[in-house]
């Protein structure tokens, strides 16, 4: 088959005398064929129809990415409650250091770097401080 042929086939149907009536009515107007009328029909009853397909095939999986997107945000808040009261205990329990003592300010900067650094190596193996002991 060539051309227009190739693209559209002929087909027959039994329609019920009111969808003929109908039918017919809407062909009335100048420039509209019964075929391009059942053609726009199917093909937006076959796009309804592939709505509950794509839904069953791709809805697991978005209910399991939308858990998961939950359970990461609900531990981001869990990791910023922890941070925020560990902050507000050490502010609160811990004197501040003086301006003048440098031997002091020195060991915090070592302490800091220190914390870092176990910051550092904890996401570089993928695992946490819960994940594993420490070594505090």
């Amino acid at each position: 088959m060539s051309g227009a042929s190739a693209a559209r086939l002929r087909h027959q149907f039994v329609l019920d005398a009111e969808i003929v009536e109908r039918l017919e009515a809407l062909t009335a107007k100048p420039g509209v064929s019964k075929s391009s009328i059942v053609r726009e029909a199917l093909k937006e009853w076959m796009n309804r129809e592939a709505v509950p397909v794509l839904d069953s095939r791709f809805a697991p999986r978005l209910n399991q990415i939308s858990r998961q997107l939950e359970r990461i945000e609900r531990n981001g808040k869990i990791a910023l409650e922890v941070q925020a009261l560990f902050v507000r205990y050490m502010l609160a329990s811990i004197p501040p250091v003086p301006e003048n003592d440098a031997v002091a300010r020195a060991q915090g900067r070592e302490r800091f770097e220190a914390f870092t650094l176990k910051v550092a190596e904890a996401f570089s193996r993928g695992g946490g401080s819960f994940d594993s002991d420490t070594g505090l």
